[in-house]
């Protein structure tokens, strides 16, 4: 059986939120990540930086969550959360894929840091801003790609989704949606999913 290794509030929502869209049965482990359970020994041996997330299928251990999400939409091909392989929609699938974790996180996670994380002697009010402005470059980006379409990749909802979607949500914690219409829209669609709903519950 499948087992993803969890924290809540941290980026295995998102390959818990794909698993809740597969529907298929898997184990979910809690790493209590404030009592340090993250770096014990035993944990250190499957994700060798200890953090979360973590999928083990059989003798396979996998680690960051984009690559998760994606083994597990190729893993079940039948539900239809990837394009196949080889396909021209591939090429649009995996821009998005990259994209959530290269282009969209890091302003993201930087204005995060500079206003919510960091202790208040260590933030950054500049740094913060620039988060910002590069989070409304990069929002305008995604909303002339999403147009009228209910998915990234169109009338199918994607593994994409849960990439984007999950860092756009968490983007909504600390204001960076307030001025974003288009795609607050998409990410009220997105958390209406039951599977959503049952990942982001806890």
């Amino acid at each position: 059986m499948l087992k993803l290794y969890h924290s809540a509030q941290s980026r295995s929502t998102r390959p818990r939120w794909l698993l809740e869209e597969l529907g298929e049965p898997y184990e979910l482990v809690r790493i209590d990540l404030g009592k340090q359970e993250h770096k014990t020994s035993q944990y250190l041996q499957i994700h060798p930086h200890g953090t979360v997330p973590a999928l083990v299928d059989g003798d396979l251990a996998l680690m960051e969550s984009g690559a998760i999400c994606a083994y597990l939409a190729d893993r079940f091909p039948a539900k239809r959360l990837a394009p196949p392989a080889g396909t021209r929609e591939r090429g649009p699938y995996y821009q998005w894929m990259f994209y959530a974790a290269v282009t969209l996180e890091p302003p993201v996670l930087q204005v995060f840091m500079h206003t919510v994380r960091l202790p208040e002697a260590e933030r950054s009010a500049a740094l913060a801003e620039q988060g910002r402005t590069a989070f409304a470059q990069i929002a305008e980006v995604i909303t002339k790609s999403l147009g009228r379409k209910p998915f990234l990749l169109g009338d199918q909802f994607s593994a994409a989704d849960v990439m984007i979607g999950s860092t756009l949500a968490w983007a909504g914690f600390f204001g960076l949606m307030k001025d974003q219409p288009a795609l607050s829209e998409y990410v009220q669609r997105l958390s209406a999913r039951p599977a959503f709903q049952r990942a982001w519950a806890d």
